[in-house]
């Protein structure tokens, strides 16, 4: 062939670019040309123009090794471009080609979507093995070529086909999907007869357990997991036979839980009754003394009333009837018991005259901490810890209240506060 000689197609330069606008991986041939059908399709021409499109990597594989040129790139290729043209350059190919290469397209900027479906397959909660229940499961994955280098390694991209990829990942991932679903109600507690509730739960866990296993086995990342479904079959007589026993315990429980916030209740009552008693008499501590005081002077009066009816007071100066005469020691007796009572009562009176007819105050209770609450966007109170206990078994309270009190850094929920954390009624079990 003469230089002079015009060429079959495409002039005598070629433009190295992916025309294609759905591809992962596309090899590059002559343009004018079907794939395969030049002897020599691989051969770059000189003064050829290459071209990458942002989000693009070319991919140059010749004998001596690889070259990668990232878009976005437009420009001749030179031996800056490729280190083995200055060996070959100048060698006379008939004005057809410098060097020998397959040239593939790698698309960074697409990800491909793999949908799956997993049928009936048994699962067992670990408490009641004998009531196998069939699931299925169904959703898509989406994963894109990150590290474009590292996917070249898993593949020869002469022979790669997405079809071909798509079809593994889907494998791995339905049995992923299944041993993961199967172990849920033993690793992560989550109840059979309710699992079809829990798919974000379920999904984060498969998701978490398939990220680095599709990169180790494909070089490709995980852009997203979602399970669209999960389906028990509730006509299986394992599923009918789990919800009967599950449903009893469960309301069991639900009455043990309301039992036990009763009696809660009722123990706060009690106790809230006596610290208002013990208040009240603390207040009221003067006008107990003289009541306690005067019940010993009245008792002390009795007790010596009965010793005079005993006669164990009277004199007997006579010498008949054999009488001894008086008796010091009742007599004594009779005196410290009428010293005791004068002294009880004089001290009675003393206070009350010196207090000029008023008690004498009693000493300060401790002062409560007060809280302010967070309503509509403003603070309001000041209230003391046992108005917030009224207002939490009223449910003017909830959990996630706002409070702040003096010695707090912000405001805070209800429920992280300590003196309030058991008032709370207990959640409600899932059924």
């Amino acid at each position: 062939m003469s230089i002079f000689t015009k060429p079959k197609k495409g002039g005598i330069a070629d433009v190295i670019r992916c025309d294609q606008s759905d591809y992962l991986v596309w090899k590059w041939h002559p343009n004018g040309f079907e794939e395969g059908e030049l002897k020599r399709e691989n051969s770059i021409r000189t003064s050829s123009i290459l071209r990458v499109k942002n989000g693009e990597v070319a991919v140059f594989f010749y004998k001596n090794g690889e070259d990668y040129i990232e878009g976005p790139h437009d420009g001749k290729l030179t031996t800056k471009n490729f280190p083995i043209l200055s060996s070959i350059i100048g060698l006379w190919y008939e004005g057809d080609t410098p060097f020998q290469a397959e040239v593939y397209f790698i698309n960074l900027a697409r990800a491909e979507q793999v949908r799956f479906g997993v049928p009936y397959f048994d699962v067992i909660d670990p408490r009641y093995p004998d009531f196998p229940v069939p699931v299925s499961v169904r959703g898509a994955l989406t994963f894109e070529i990150d590290d474009y280098k590292e996917f070249i390694k898993f593949y020869r991209l002469k022979t790669f086909t997405l079809d071909d990829l798509k079809m593994k990942i889907n494998a791995m991932v339905v049995k992923l999907v299944k041993d993961s679903v199967s172990n849920a109600p033993r690793l992560n507690n989550i109840p059979v007869v309710s699992i079809e509730t829990r798919i974000g739960e379920v999904s984060d866990i498969v998701e978490n357990n398939l990220r680095e296993k599709i990169k180790e086995n494909f070089g490709v990342r995980l852009k997203s997991f979602d399970i669209d479904a999960i389906e028990v079959d509730k006509e299986s007589e394992g599923y009918i036979e789990l919800k009967s026993i599950t449903k009893d315990i469960v309301a069991r429980q639900a009455r043990a839980n309301i039992e036990n916030y009763e009696e809660q209740l009722r123990i706060q009552r009690e106790e809230g009754q006596y610290a208002q008693h013990m208040s009240t008499r603390q207040q009221n501590l003067g006008a107990y003394q003289t009541e306690i005081r005067g019940e010993v002077g009245v008792a002390s009066a009795e007790a010596l009333g009965k010793m005079g009816e005993n006669g164990a007071g009277n004199i007997n100066m006579g010498e008949g009837g054999g009488g001894a005469g008086f008796n010091p020691m009742t007599i004594m007796a009779g005196i410290a018991v009428g010293s005791a009572v004068g002294k009880n009562i004089a001290n009675t009176l003393d206070e009350s005259l010196n207090a000029g007819g008023n008690p004498v105050p009693p000493p300060l209770p401790p002062s409560q901490p007060k809280y302010h609450i967070a309503q509509d966007g403003k603070a309001v109170g000041p209230f003391e810890m046992n108005k917030i206990v009224e207002m939490i078994a009223a449910g003017q309270i909830k959990r996630d209240t706002l409070l702040w009190k003096a010695d707090t850094p912000s405001w805070e929920k209800a429920s992280s506060f300590v003196e309030f954390a058991n008032y709370f009624p207990p959640d409600i079990p899932n059924i």
